[in-house]
């Protein structure tokens, strides 16, 4: 196994509240009956939430993202490149306002990439 896999392990099994409370209402294909992945190696990157299906990546962003904003655009870019949405949510968002994450979420599978 690759160190981006290892990493992406370790990340599943140390992920923040706010990942899991999302992944509670994304796995097992609870949304739209998409099936989501966690913590998914993408080339370089890993992702915190993907919706192959849809290409639709999902992040959930603690405050280390504030300093980090220059590198989240550079990454954001090189997927919408490769043809894929990219949804950001602060972790006190999903924490605080789970229900309005969903419907956004909802909102952008219900129908597939341009």
């Amino acid at each position: 196994m690759n160190n981006t896999q290892d990493f992406a392990k370790e990340l599943r099994r140390n992920s923040t509240e706010a990942e899991r409370k999302l992944w509670s209402s994304l796995r097992a294909r609870q949304m739209e009956g998409l099936k989501f992945r966690r913590q998914q190696p993408l080339n370089n990157y890993i992702v915190d939430f993907i919706c192959f299906e849809r290409k639709l990546i999902i992040e959930v962003d603690g405050g280390q993202h504030k300093i980090n904003i220059d590198q989240d655009i550079k990454r954001d870019n090189y997927f919408k490149n490769q043809g894929y949405r990219v949804l950001r949510f602060w972790n006190n968002e999903v924490l605080g306002n789970i229900d309005g994450v969903l419907e956004v979420i909802r909102g952008n599978v219900s129908s597939p990439s341009p």
